[in-house]
């Protein structure tokens, strides 16, 4: 275990992740298949499941969004489900193989009061089912984040999505330093942190570099981050965003793995347009989890059949509950 920790850095430079990421491919992702042999099960991939719990017009104007009231993109607008029917959801995940269970709202901050009450309760429930539990809920409290804590929740997801300097081409309703100040107090709370990004929004790579450093140097690194693809949504401003070359998403996810070499590599949003052959590759390059079940939040995801017809011919499974609790080491 010592061993491993002193192989994590916090130190990375921009010109290394560019020497990195920019590496021949096949050297790429053998450094990337060395570094998470050593942190991880080379045949096993964690299974998360994802439900929206409230839907829909959300203040924000990320223009990756279909939930943004900002655009007219035929969401159905709905309010805070029961906790009932998020443990149903949560049930029935378990049954087909998800170990974490994941809970988004699209609201700009965390409301206070009886909705909150309910989402802490939730956390609590979903927990009891053995199931690591994760939320995306928008913008923390101190005191909400601490009582996030103590109801069991595992992580909190608050992605940065690209770097500092792209981050106003895409949200002008809440800053880069918005989102840091949330992580900060997430992980002060006691709270695993996940935190990643979007390629295909029209950034340069140099704007991926940035987004890497800036997860790779957060001390400790999040312990999970997922890397997602745009899924273009008609009516958002990215319906028309050029797709982005799968090797660039290989790239991402190698170069993730180096950098952040106990952390949790979350293959998320985008499968669906990827081939087989495709997700191989990204799983090759150090990708440990994906997101089964039908639907992401509300955009269409993987068939669950598939994902295990995929595992299989590839000789790899889903993580069991019986296996380690929670993320990294980092």
């Amino acid at each position: 275990m010592g061993e491993e920790r002193a192989l994590i850095r916090y130190d990375w430079t921009l010109e290394e992740i560019e020497a990195i990421y920019t590496s021949p491919l096949p050297e790429l992702i053998f450094r990337a298949q060395q570094v998470h042999r050593r942190f991880h099960r080379a045949d096993e991939v964690q299974g998360c499941a994802l439900l929206s719990i409230k839907t829909g017009g959300c203040p924000e104007d990320c223009a990756y969004c279909p939930q943004s009231a900002h655009y007219r993109t035929g969401i159905v607008r709905t309010e805070l489900l029961s906790v009932e029917e998020v443990v149903a959801a949560a049930r029935r995940a378990r049954a087909q193989g998800a170990t974490r269970f994941c809970m988004g709202a699209a609201w700009r901050e965390v409301p206070s009061g009886p909705t909150f009450a309910r989402v802490l309760e939730m956390v609590r429930r979903v927990r009891a089912l053995g199931l690591e539990v994760c939320c995306t809920l928008g913008m923390l409290t101190e005191e909400q984040a601490r009582a996030l804590a103590a109801a069991g929740l595992t992580a909190y997801n608050h992605n940065l999505d690209t770097s500092p300097e792209y981050y106003g081409r895409i949200i002008t309703t809440r800053t880069y330093r918005d989102r840091l100040a949330t992580l900060e107090r997430v992980r002060r709370a006691g709270i695993r942190v996940c935190c990643g990004g979007i390629i295909g929004m029209g950034e340069s790579r140099w704007d991926r570099y940035r987004l890497l450093e800036q997860l790779a140097t957060q001390r400790p690194h999040p312990e999970s981050v997922p890397i997602n693809l745009l899924v273009r949504v008609v009516g958002t401003p990215l319906a028309d965003a050029p797709p982005v070359d799968v090797f660039e998403l290989v790239r991402m996810i190698a170069t993730a793995r180096i950098l952040m070499p106990a952390s949790m590599v979350r293959l998320s949003a985008g499968r669906l347009s990827l081939s087989d052959e495709a997700q191989a590759l990204c799983l090759l390059a150090g990708a440990n989890s994906i997101f089964i079940g039908e639907r992401l939040l509300t955009t269409p995801n993987s068939p669950p059949d598939r994902d295990r017809a995929l595992l299989a011919r590839l000789g790899m499974r889903l993580r069991d509950l019986a296996s380690r609790d929670g993320d990294g080491i980092s």
